[in-house]
This record gives C-alpha cells, sequence and structure tokens, in this order.
C-alpha cells in the first residue's frame, strides 16, 4: 500500500481540517493558565504601585521624626555687607553688622635678577628665611649655585608653609613674588632673608623690595556695635549659631558696608514636612483605593481587591495614627488640626497647626519625634512602616509569592503543553491509519466491482 503524505488524500475526508479543530480545542486547556499568570503579574505590578508609595509615605515620616526641624532657624539679610546661614544653636535675634575692612592675603616681591634659571651667588646662604606678621618664620632649605626657580619651586615644594611662590617678568629682569596664602594679619608675609648653617643673615643676590609690600589684614566690623577682628572673611561664633560669610563684598577705602540679619524660626519648613507627611498618607491612602477597587464588574475590578497584604498595611498604619502618644503636651493628631475623615484620609486645619508650629514648636517636636528615639509618633509609624517593607514584611512576602506561582504556572504551562504536543501527534498518527484503511477499503471496492463487472459480461449478463 502506498504511503500518504497527506491526511485526507487516501480517504477523500477533511482529516486535516479535523485534526486544527481538535488541536485548537486541546490548547484551550492553556487558556486558564495563561489568565492565571496574567492575574499573578497583574498582582506583582500592583504590589510595586503599594511599595512605591509605602516608600514615599516612609520618607515623609523620616523628616518629621527629625528633632532639628523644630528647631531649625533662618537668617534673612537686609543689605549687601553679608550672607549669613545659621546652625542648630543659633537664637532668634536682630543684629546690624557693619563692615569697614575685608581679611586680605600678604604680599610681597624680590629685587630683581637677569636671568629666573641661572645659578646665583648665594654667599654661603643655605635657607631663605620667611618672616610672618605674627612674629613666627620659616626657614626654606636651598641648594648652594641655587636659581630663582629653584628657590621658587623650594618654597613652593614645602606645603606647610603658607605661602604661594612664582615668578614675575617686570620687563627688565625677574622677581620672586611671594602671597600668603590665608588673610589677616598673622598670616601676612612680612619679609625674608638669606641665613647660612649658623642661622646668621646672609646677603644675598637679591632682597624684598619694600616698594612692593602690602601687608595683609584682619577684615574689621561690628555687630550691634561690638567691635570684631578677624583673620577670615568667613566669621564664624562673632553671632552665636550664625556664619558670616564676607567674600563677596567690595569696600572701597574710608566705606562702610551696612547690613541687618534677622535671626527667626523657620516655621515654613516645619509647615511643609507636616503637610508633605499628610499628603504622603493621602497619597498611599488613594494607591489602595485604586488597587481595590470593585463596582461590581471583575474586569474593572482593582488587582489586589479582597488581598489580606493591603488589610494588613491598612490596619497597622491605623492603629499607630490613632493610638497616638503620651507624656507630651500633645497626645493625638487632633490636637495638631490633623483629623482622620471617613474615606480613611487625612485633613488639616492649617489655622490650628500654624499656631503651633508658631508658638510651641516644641511641643511638635516632643509628639512627632518624641523625647527618646523612636517614641514619638514618627518613630512608632518609621518602625511600623520598616516592618512592612522588610524583608520578613508582608509586601515582600506578597510579592515573593506572587513570583512563585508565576514560576509554578510556568512550568505547568510547559508541561501542559508538551501533552497537548503528544496528543495531536497520536491523533495525527491514528487519522494517518484511517485514511490509509479507507483508501485500502475504497481501492478493494473498485478492484471486486471490475471483478463482477467482467463476470457478468462473461455470462452474457447486463449489470444494472
Amino acid at each position: 500500500m502506498a504511503t500518504i503524505t497527506s491526511l485526507g488524500v487516501g480517504s477523500g475526508l477533511d482529516l486535516t481540517g479535523l485534526l486544527d479543530q481538535l488541536q485548537e480545542a486541546e490548547r484551550g486547556k492553556l487558556a486558564p493558565i495563561t489568565l492565571q499568570k496574567k492575574q499573578q503579574q497583574a498582582k506583582i505590578s500592583a504590589f510595586g504601585q503599594l511599595q512605591t508609595s509605602l516608600n514615599a509615605f516612609q520618607d515623609s515620616v523620616a523628616k518629621i521624626n527629625d528633632p532639628k526641624l523644630y528647631q531649625s532657624l533662618s537668617a534673612s539679610v537686609r543689605g549687601d555687607a553679608v550672607k549669613a546661614t545659621t546652625t542648630a544653636s543659633a537664637l532668634p535675634g536682630s543684629y546690624r553688622v557693619e563692615v569697614t575692612q575685608l581679611a586680605t592675603s600678604g604680599t610681597l616681591a624680590s629685587s630683581r635678577v637677569d636671568k629666573r634659571d641661572a645659578a646665583l651667588n648665594l654667599q654661603g646662604a643655605t635657607a631663605l628665611q620667611l618672616n610672618f606678621g605674627s612674629g613666627d618664620s620659616v626657614d626654606i632649605d636651598i641648594a648652594p649655585g641655587s636659581s630663582l626657580s629653584a628657590i621658587r619651586d623650594a618654597i613652593n615644594a614645602n606645603k606647610g608653609v603658607g605661602v604661594n611662590a612664582t615668578i614675575i617678568n617686570d620687563g627688565q629682569g625677574y622677581r620672586l613674588a611671594l602671597s600668603s596664602k590665608e588673610t589677616g594679619a598673622d598670616a601676612s608675609i612680612d619679609g625674608f632673608s638669606f641665613i647660612d648653617a649658623d642661622k646668621q643673615p646672609v646677603t644675598g643676590p637679591f632682597a624684598e623690595d619694600t616698594d612692593t609690600k602690602r601687608a595683609g589684614e584682619n577684615a574689621a566690623l561690628t555687630v550691634n556695635g561690638i567691635t570684631i577682628s578677624s583673620a577670615k572673611n568667613q566669621i564664624e561664633g562673632a553671632i552665636q549659631g550664625v556664619t558670616l560669610n564676607l567674600s563677596e563684598l567690595s569696600i572701597a577705602d574710608g566705606e562702610t558696608a551696612t547690613s541687618t540679619i534677622n535671626v527667626e524660626r523657620d516655621t515654613l519648613k516645619q509647615r511643609e514636612a507636616i503637610n508633605g507627611f499628610v499628603k504622603a498618607y493621602n497619597d498611599l491612602k488613594s494607591t489602595i483605593g485604586k488597587l481595590t477597587s470593585f463596582s461590581g464588574d471583575s474586569e474593572t475590578a482593582g488587582e489586589l481587591v479582597g488581598d489580606s497584604t493591603v488589610r494588613t498595611i491598612e490596619s497597622r498604619l491605623r492603629s499607630v495614627l490613632t493610638s497616638g502618644v503620651e507624656g507630651g503636651e500633645l497626645s493625638t493628631l487632633n490636637q495638631l488640626g490633623i483629623t482622620l475623615q471617613r474615606d480613611g484620609t487625612l485633613k488639616v486645619d492649617d489655622t490650628k497647626l500654624n499656631d503651633l508650629v508658631a508658638n510651641n514648636p516644641q511641643a511638635l517636636s516632643d509628639f512627632f519625634a518624641g523625647e527618646k528615639k523612636g517614641s514619638g509618633l514618627a518613630g512608632k509609624l518609621g518602625t511600623s512602616i520598616e516592618q512592612l517593607l522588610g524583608n520578613n514584611g508582608v509586601v515582600k512576602l506578597a510579592i515573593s509569592g506572587a513570583e512563585n506561582r508565576v514560576k509554578s504556572l510556568d512550568d505547568r504551562f510547559e508541561r501542559m503543553e508538551k501533552s497537548i504536543e503528544g496528543t495531536i501527534i497520536r491523533y495525527r498518527r491514528q487519522f494517518s491509519q484511517l485514511d490509509g484503511m479507507i483508501a485500502q477499503m475504497n481501492s478493494m471496492s473498485d478492484y471486486l466491482t471490475q471483478q463482477f463487472d467482467a463476470l457478468d459480461n462473461q455470462l452474457g449478463r447486463r449489470r444494472r
């Protein structure tokens, strides 16, 4: 019997179409697995949104859990004399600052030599002695026959000397130019000389040019009439907790630059942090509402509707928010003007909160940050959120559970596909056998018909 290579050729039946229908019906068994996998992947995405919203709430809680927030002060400046910044130790007050002199660095130059790289007759000198406004001096060792360039390099190689050295060409020769690294009278370069091994003065090949000398000066200013002298233009300690910066100031001789500095509580930062906390919580509630929404239509239901993880998160956070704190002037959010609405969101009474921020920041600090770390409302919330988001928290466990179910469904899908493939192969083999059998029977039928016709002809019978 000839081999049938295409189903239905031998029998004349549409066996290929029938096999396709059977294959489609078999693959329909994969649809529930695909749907379940899609649902689990949607859950993983939803848990990711929930985690992101929880992280944002956690950040807002951390801000109000910082005691420094309620102690923060800001400095506002009127006038161009200074810029001012504050630290936690600053105290409220108003200060009039008058600046008559900036701190400057000292400079001087040597007399002229003809060549910068030629050996100099040092007259036995073994060191260059640098003298400063403070009365201190530093000896810089130099080699016999050093050039002007070599002396410059020897000075610059000594990083702790407090002087920068360079060479200037004045058009007629070369000069060694020195400048103090620091501002102020004490740090000012006051002069130099050559000395021998016994520390005795030696007449060198060049000397200090007094006409080029510019002594460094201290900054001169008054704060509320009190005279202050500073070697630096960044002044700390003149006003408690306030740093004054004169660096960008320009004062002509005989002039005075005046500014008024007002140090006051930075109520804006506190209001922003507390309102940010309320907004982050309401955003979290909004995210939960979207993920758990249900209107009766399963096609439009939220991915986490009925999920126990969401209920756990809401329950724990609500418990902390409503329990409040003990031992302080304020014990509940209501006393701050923050109330829990029927829909679970928080609402702020700005008038009440602003009054507390302006007049009783310590009570706010005790309520949110607590006297001890973690004892305030924010500390308790932070602990709860950390537990919820931790490696063993409900969010991570829910995500890992959904991921494991996706993996299990993938394995099940693969096994089902192999099973379906085996079934279709079996159907194809059976259909092929059926096709062959019918073809054989048709062939036998044709043969018998021919034989009967031949017999009838021999017998003279006509078949009807």
